[in-house]
């Protein structure tokens, strides 16, 4: 790792209290749930942004049906 970064880490107040790895893992935790979510919300535009209706030829026609019940 970059020498200027680590210094740059280690002068921050929260590393400082908690310890640099901890700030660390914490740091790759987020990377790799930020990751993931991105991958899911990539998945779900793929698999429904592409149709006009967003639900593919097979259901063409069935969001009209559809009604909420009444209160």
């Amino acid at each position: 790792m970059d020498e200027r970064l680590l210094k740059r880490l280690d002068a921050d107040p929260e590393v400082q209290r908690t310890g640099r790895s901890a700030v660390i893992r914490r740091a790759i935790a987020n990377y790799l749930r930020r990751r993931r979510e991105s991958r899911i919300s990539d998945a779900y535009a793929r698999a429904y942004g592409d149709a006009d209706d967003g639900l593919g030829p097979q259901f063409s026609g069935w969001t009209e049906e559809g009604v909420w019940p009444e209160r």
